[in-house]
């Protein structure tokens, strides 16, 4: 892929509120213009364009995807369509980001990633988290040895939701439950710090609707470090993660997903607090990471690069495999 040497000009596809926190994000990154947005009907779209100032609107995804000039498309559209989205626009010479989860399941994901590498053109999953300023420090702390080598990792994400079994977290029709929608974050953070697991045991509380409404994961990696991991919509967790080393842990307190603090606690020292905050929502560091990949004319993220998004799936594909839970949308 030949660099793109002049500022990138971005499209936004849906017009829901991670699409207006991108959008805002958007302002903060170098090299990148707002240049057109995509609705499923004309209004969202010049409601949404007049709002965050977008030249162009679209009254469909295929007339976004369409646009000459639109050199990298943000999927932010529900989970559902995350696949059929992104092989719009890869289809049509996009780049693409996509919003977590990439896809509803490995066999999307590697047609996502297939398509990219076949049409040359960027393609990288919305792990915003691998980001922030916090945990980019915390994994240099951890490749530095502070904590010596690191033999566990615990992390939580759960709310207690009201339960609408329409709303998008308690419907299978839209493939609800917290694995997918919470889940994806402690264990992409355990993926980020001891790689993917060679065992996977898993359980979950099925609601009445037929969603996870609770889960946990014990997982195995190759040379003996556990990840015990948890999501949930109707338990309230802790929301924090734990990182065990042979000389020392480290402590995100809380949204670990968004930290700007943590405490880095060696053996027989005094605890040592780290924080890095940042303004606004953390979108806009994966997309300056976009822009930079794109200026410099790199088809994939080395800091999340498709490999752990395929991987991350195939985790996610094993543990609902475990559960025999599956959605009606993946026969289609």
């Amino acid at each position: 892929m030949q660099p793109i040497n002049r500022p990138i000009r971005w499209g936004i596809l849906s017009t829901g509120a991670i699409a207006a926190a991108f959008a805002t994000a958007l302002r903060q990154v170098t090299d990148a213009t707002l240049l057109a947005v995509g609705s499923r009907s004309q209004a969202s779209a010049d409601g949404f364009a007049q709002i965050h100032n977008v030249d162009r609107a679209y009254a469909s995804y295929v007339e976004l995807a369409a646009d000459p000039d639109v050199d990298v498309v943000y999927i932010a559209s529900p989970h559902t369509a995350h696949f059929e989205n992104t092989m719009l626009c890869l289809g049509a010479g996009k780049h693409v980001l996509c919003e977590k989860p990439f896809a509803l399941n490995s066999t999307q994901t590697e047609q996502m990633v297939a398509l990219a590498k076949h049409n040359g053109l960027f393609l990288m999953e919305a792990m915003w988290m691998r980001f922030i300023p916090l945990i980019v420090e915390l994994k240099r702390r951890i490749d530095a040895g502070d904590i010596g080598q690191v033999r566990m990792v615990q992390a939580d994400f759960g709310f207690r939701a009201p339960l609408n079994p329409n709303s998008r977290l308690f419907n299978p029709e839209l493939a609800g439950g917290a694995l997918l929608d919470l889940g994806v974050y402690p264990l992409a953070f355990s993926a980020l710090l001891l790689g993917q697991p060679t065992e996977i045991t898993s359980l979950a509380d099925i609601g009445r609707t037929g969603v996870d409404e609770q889960s946990a994961y014990v997982l195995k990696h190759k040379d003996g470090e556990l990840s015990t991991l948890a999501s949930a919509l109707r338990t309230q967790t802790s929301m924090s993660a734990w990182v065990y080393g042979t000389q020392g842990r480290i402590h995100l307190p809380k949204q670990f997903w968004r930290a700007k603090e943590m405490v880095l606690y060696r053996n027989d020292m005094e605890p040592e607090p780290i924080h890095l905050p940042y303004e606004g929502s953390g979108y806009q560091f994966e997309a300056q990471e976009v822009v930079d990949c794109l200026r410099s004319g790199q088809t994939e993220s080395k800091v999340m690069p498709l490999g752990d998004s395929v991987s991350l799936m195939n985790t996610m594909d094993t543990i609902r495999r475990q559960w025999g839970l599956t959605f009606s949308i993946e026969a289609e």
